[in-house]
């Protein structure tokens, strides 16, 4: 029989088949194309060599859509970039330590075969070892390494992802929608894309026809209250109170309003939305979000969002405790017990805040879902430092706006343009 807690020395017994269950349930990772490999301790570093040629070291450098950061998981387990160069151990040294360089792909090739875990490890296919950043250390030029493999090593996570500026068609296979979604804004779009920056500017998932959160969460959909992303927009006046907070560890958004503006039906309680559902794929399939609150396009790999019909919360997490503070587990406790923070009608506000207590965890144990008595949820962090907003409604989003002045003054330079071509053909004509 479960019990609600489980000590920290019960989560060691079973930390021995925690790899072997990892490296079992998954050898890919789930999205697919070309990949940026990004630590686990910041998505603004990407896995880089530093030429390409055959022993060139493989460090961490800023992430910046170049060919450097391009890689390809293929199914026969080797990591590709280049197109003829593979992620490879040094000389296939199986130490701690050895460090990571890249060399012209070979068949069977053991120095090049690897496999990715559920919980978001590269480990070297016929060993104990992870590719791990060195030290902990994201200074540019840091050289990888593998190390053995160890559980909740934030050193050895590693997030795949795309570029905001890189954006692929499709990054799951079974999407419904598509992630290069262009500009503009249509109540028909597809795109499954979402944005997290502000009180007024911000996306949900929610259906692309009518029905239940829980019957369609694997084809939902961004809405959001910019227009330009070529998402659909959010129906001005269903939005009744948004609160956006930024922490340390991540930005939330929590508030209520008229959803079945947004397909879904009056009276569902409403379900879960994130980046890990039971395949390995999102809830939505290939779901991707993006923010600007921690680095410029930053993907956010781990987030949550609960909805129903009248209330909505959605948190994106970045750094070492992303998986906890976006845990995906409690997927019917709703958004008052998985983010407490402020859902009152009436209030539009941008704050800064205090991190929450990662949910369902207390102090050394770890309650699950299901088992009772069932905890109280934790107490809201502090807010501070709030601007209110008078409403949150439809607006253009920065890049469209930009895009609109920019037409703007071409358009005003056209009366300048016919004055030049005018003088232009009058010297012409005197000149001959």
């Amino acid at each position: 029989m479960r019990t609600a807690m489980r000590s920290s020395d019960t989560f060691r017994s079973l930390a021995a088949f925690a790899f072997l269950a990892a490296v079992v349930n998954a050898q890919a990772p789930p999205n697919i194309g070309q990949l940026q490999f990004q630590p686990g301790l910041s998505s603004v570093q990407c896995l880089t060599p530093s030429s390409n040629t055959d022993g060139a070291p493989v460090t961490v450098q800023p992430c910046n859509n170049t060919p450097s950061q391009k890689w390809t998981f293929t199914s026969n387990g080797i990591i590709q970039i280049y197109g003829n160069k593979c992620l490879d151990v040094t000389e296939g040294v199986n130490g701690d330590g050895t460090k990571m360089q890249i060399w012209t792909c070979t068949t069977n090739n053991n120095n090049q075969k690897w496999g990715y875990t559920r919980d978001n490890r590269i480990y070297w296919q016929g060993s104990n070892k992870c590719l791990d950043l060195t030290d902990g250390n994201l200074s540019n030029g840091n050289r990888i390494q593998i190390w053995t493999c160890t559980d909740n090593n934030i050193n050895q996570v590693w997030n795949t992802g795309y570029s905001i500026n890189g954006l692929p068609g499709q990054s799951q296979n079974g999407q419904y929608g598509y992630n290069n979604c262009g500009s503009g804004s249509s109540q028909s779009s597809n795109c499954q894309t979402l944005w997290i920056n502000s009180a007024s500017d911000f996306c949900l998932w929610a259906p692309p026809y009518e029905g239940s959160i829980g019957d369609t969460e694997r084809v939902q959909v961004s809405w959001c209250t910019k227009s330009g992303r070529g998402t659909r927009t959010i129906p001005n006046g269903s939005l009744k109170g948004v609160h956006f907070v930024k922490t340390p560890d991540y930005v939330q958004v929590t508030g209520v309003g008229d959803f079945t503006q947004m397909n879904i039906p009056r009276g569902d309680a409403g379900g879960e939305l994130d980046n890990r559902g039971a395949d390995g794929n999102g809830n939505p399939i290939g779901g991707l979000v993006y923010g600007n609150s921690f680095g410029s396009g930053l993907q956010y790999h781990d987030w949550t969002e609960f909805i129903s019909d009248t209330e909505f919360c959605i948190r994106a997490c970045v750094g070492p405790h992303a998986t906890s503070l976006c845990n995906h587990i409690y997927d019917v406790m709703g958004c008052y017990w998985n983010i407490p923070a402020s859902y009152s009608s009436g209030v539009f506000e941008d704050c800064l805040g205090n991190s929450d207590q990662p949910m369902g965890v207390y102090g050394t144990s770890t309650w699950y879902q299901g088992v009772n008595p069932t905890p109280s949820a934790h107490p809201a962090a502090a807010s501070s430092s709030c601007t209110p907003l008078p409403t949150v409604s439809v607006s253009p989003s920065s890049s469209a706006a930009e895009l609109k002045v920019v037409k703007s003054s071409l358009r005003s330079l056209e009366p300048l343009k016919r004055l030049l071509l005018k003088y232009h053909w009058t010297l012409r004509t005197v000149l001959v």
